[in-house]
């Protein structure tokens, strides 16, 4: 039998994921697996790096899964670091890598695509001096970390997503004065702007100087170091700059050979992750397109969760099993300090622009009972389609215990189930974890009396 190769580009969640998935199901002597990442590291958690950085994880390495040895040597997967794929010629199946020794040229019988996603970088961001970082890789944490001296005291942030929602808390957990830029008009534009504005001030309370409506125009130097940030509002000083102002596909590469890329710049894929009209090639993770569930339309969810499941059905159906992914709901967590913040299906403006007639239902409970102690105030709000009730999104803003209450309400949207059908849930009660009507119960009672209202 003669033995195939499967080339991976791209060494962390997805692509390894793929890898390993596919040895389980086909022996060394039958397929070689040969994976090229371009940075010092793979298989590690990006996720945790601004907790790293803000001291929560003690040591960088506690992030990294896998190292390229344990891979080569538990897996029989080649997985070379410091190796990047700079061109792919499909007729040919061929790859061309560039080290720092070489360049060469490889053949593939399957292509898995796994760049990733790069940090979505202005113009005015180009420049000489040092300390403006992206945050998006763990060669990134590494430049950031070594340049948090004692002497670095002032730091901008700008962009209030969860990176730099994340990074703005890391840093001021370091000691360091912390100004977040937000362009919009609340941090966490992920949710809606009543839910964004308990965010603030979380991080206001956190003691971040938080300036929303701030437009960046540009970054100020001297002595190849940043000095300030330059707003239309005036000078803000900084010792060093984070750009949290999201991502966007890394499909480069996978463009210059011609594979075809969707609205939002992610490659496109069918629900067995393969790239239609192209045998053998495969891409997953945060270069790609996925379904949203509710709308039918795709998007770009750049989310680990996503990247990792992708990657194990493309790793199954190249090890020559079945599996698919039938696409997402955009549900996601995270906290500033005890603050938790979680989201999934659509926001009120995703809910228009979709096309839905809903309504919206906002309740403040708490996470506990009330008597009970660490009882705290909690924010559970729904949007439901008008008439059938249906469930369309659910956002949480509160402290311990809050932020995992959004699974329940994932479960349900994923479901199709309505408002109606929810407020009969049997969700766990007792008095450290609830009060006797959980906050979803309650959501869920208000958004449907929302519902009846509507059509009266």
């Amino acid at each position: 039998m003669v033995m195939k190769r499967l080339i991976v580009v791209g060494g962390d969640a997805a692509g390894m994921s793929a890898a390993s998935q596919a040895r389980k199901r086909v022996p060394a002597g039958r397929l070689e697996i040969v994976a090229f990442e371009r940075g010092n590291h793979a298989s590690y958690s990006a996720c945790g790096i601004p907790y790293w950085i803000g001291g929560t994880v003690e040591a960088r390495d506690d992030l990294i899964v896998r190292t390229p040895g344990e891979f080569r040597d538990n897996q029989d997967i080649d997985l070379r670091v410091r190796h990047e794929v700079v061109a792919i010629d499909l007729h040919a199946r061929t790859v061309t890598v560039r080290s720092d020794a070489d360049e060469s040229t490889l053949g593939f019988d399957h292509l898995m695509i796994a760049t990733g996603a790069t940090p979505v970088s202005p113009p005015w961001a180009d420049v000489d001096f040092g300390g403006v970082f992206g945050v998006q890789t763990l060669d990134d944490g590494d430049r950031l970390a070594s340049w948090l001296t004692p002497e670095v005291r002032r730091a901008v942030v700008i962009g209030g997503g969860y990176i730099g929602v994340e990074m703005a808390e890391a840093l001021i957990n370091r000691g360091l004065d912390v100004t977040l830029l937000e362009r919009g008009d609340q941090p966490m534009s992920t949710v809606d702007p009543d839910m964004g504005a308990l965010v603030r001030d979380a991080m206001v309370r956190l003691g971040i100087d938080v300036r929303t409506g701030a437009e960046v125009t540009g970054l100020t130097g001297a002595g190849g170091r940043v000095t300030g940030v330059t707003t239309e509002a005036g000078e803000v000083p900084a010792d060093v700059v984070v750009l949290g102002l999201g991502v966007r596909p890394n499909t480069l590469l996978a463009r210059s050979a011609g594979l075809p890329v969707g609205e939002h710049g992610g490659l496109l894929t069918d629900l067995r992750m393969r790239v239609p009209g192209h045998e053998g090639v495969w891409a997953a993770g945060d270069c790609v397109e996925t379904r949203h569930l509710i709308t039918g339309q795709y998007v770009h969810l750049p989310l680990g969760t996503h990247a990792n499941k992708q990657g194990r059905v493309a790793g199954i159906n190249i090890g020559g099993g079945y599996a698919t992914f039938p696409g997402a709901i955009g549900t996601a967590v995270t906290k500033v300090c005890d603050l938790e913040v979680a989201r999934t299906g659509l926001r009120e403006r995703d809910a228009t622009a979709a096309g839905f007639d809903f309504v919206t239902a906002t309740v403040e409970t708490t996470n506990r009972a009330g008597y009970f102690p660490g009882s705290a105030p909690m924010h559970v709000k729904l949007l439901a389609e008008r008439r059938t009730g249906r469930l369309l999104g659910a956002q949480i803003v509160g402290r311990s215990e809050a932020a995992k209450r959004i699974d329940a309400l994932a479960v349900a949207l994923w479901s199709g189930m309505s408002v109606e059908e929810m407020t009969a849930l049997d969700l766990g009660y007792a008095p450290p974890f609830a009060p006797v009507w959980d906050p979803v119960l309650i959501a869920a009672r208000k958004a449907a009396e929302e519902v009846l209202a509507a059509d009266r």
